[in-house]
């Protein structure tokens, strides 16, 4: 069942003009997780308040508006401190989550694989940890709704000794992984590793399976793909590379799931070839490909050989494309002639 949700943004200087496409992309993150968004309301301020993030007045009139539509829980925009938290739950009785706790609960609706669960339960846990003070009440509260889904989870009501001693068998759990990973990845023949990479739902997961029929899940709403998934793809008379689909990003990933997820994103720092896909029809495309462009610094791959593909040619675009890029469509395999052939130029 769906749960009524609010939709709560301050609109500071930094946003501006971005912020319905910002909230656009929290109303898809909230579905994704299973609100339905009753209303929008925004609040023009010039810095967030450091109290309740809205200001009294402004938290008291969210709190009688809740109470007409019957919403069961209030999504935040701005990412809030722990403070911020309680003061505003003190006057809006309703669970508040905010960004990035949506973001960690999609990844957990997601996670399919145990390691992908694993990175999952470490990423929450390294935000709780962080936002330990006066978070005991309002976590209690949320029951199992969005902002405390997770496989493995534990106790919510745990102090900062148990959640350190957890972090500390996941890392441990996690360096396995990453051991198994690279005596497999020693083990495989020595294909050229592609990897794919882009802004969530730029059709990534599409384009694999356009490349190679690998039946990989596709679903128009965020992070529908955690796990990494590596196929076989042909590309001309004699010559194969690995094709590897990674997790998407997005604008301010949270620093604790790009740290949780290195172990899956060590395929990146493998490839041969990096294909960053855009989606062609986004109006943010820019901001979009700087947002992974951004992570891929912080992964330290700056440097990796790339190639630039703008995929949903199909659609009307929404910018025009820099003239040197591949255009493709996966969905009607428009343009995946030219892309093969620019890959295989690659290694020549």
């Amino acid at each position: 069942m769906m749960q009524r949700a609010l939709v709560v943004a301050v609109e500071t200087n930094e946003i501006g003009d971005a912020i319905d496409a910002e909230l656009s992309e929290l109303e898809a993150l909230a579905n994704a997780a299973g609100a339905q968004v009753l209303e929008r309301i925004v609040q023009r301020r010039a810095s967030v308040d450091p109290a309740t993030l809205v200001g009294s007045g402004k938290a008291h009139e969210i709190a009688l508006r809740a109470a007409e539509l019957d919403a069961k829980i209030v999504i935040t925009l701005n990412d809030l401190r722990p403070r911020q938290r309680k003061n505003l739950e003190s006057i809006v009785p309703l669970p508040i989550v905010d960004r990035t706790m949506l973001i960690l609960d999609v990844f957990a609706r997601q996670a399919r694989s145990r390691e992908g669960k694993l990175q999952v339960e470490l990423a929450q846990l390294r935000y709780r940890q962080s936002n330990l003070i006066g978070v005991g009440a309002d976590l209690s509260r949320l029951g199992g709704g969005i902002g405390t889904r997770g496989p493995g989870e534990t106790k919510l009501e745990v102090d900062r000794r148990r959640i350190a001693a957890r972090i500390a068998v996941l890392n441990r759990m996690l360096a396995d992984v990453r051991r198994h990973r690279a005596l497999r990845r020693s083990a495989e023949r020595r294909e050229p590793l592609v990897a794919l990479v882009g802004y969530t739902n730029a059709g990534k997961s599409s384009l694999l399976n356009a490349l190679t029929r690998a039946g990989a899940l596709v679903a128009d709403r965020p992070f529908a793909t955690l796990d990494p998934l590596i196929r076989r793809a042909y590309l001309k008379p004699g010559f194969y590379v690995r094709l590897a689909d990674t997790v998407g990003f997005i604008t301010d990933l949270p620093k604790d799931l790009v740290n949780a997820f290195r172990a899956t994103l060590e395929e990146l720092r493998d490839a041969d070839l990096l294909l960053h896909v855009i989606d062609a029809s986004s109006p943010r495309q820019l901001e979009q490909r700087r947002a992974v462009e951004g992570i891929l610094h912080d992964l330290e791959l700056d440097r990796a050989p790339r190639l630039i593909v703008y995929n949903k040619s199909d659609l009307p675009a929404a910018e025009r494309p820099e003239v040197e890029t591949i255009q493709v469509s996966a969905r009607t395999g428009a343009g995946l002639e030219r892309l093969r052939d620019a890959i295989c130029e690659r290694f020549s």
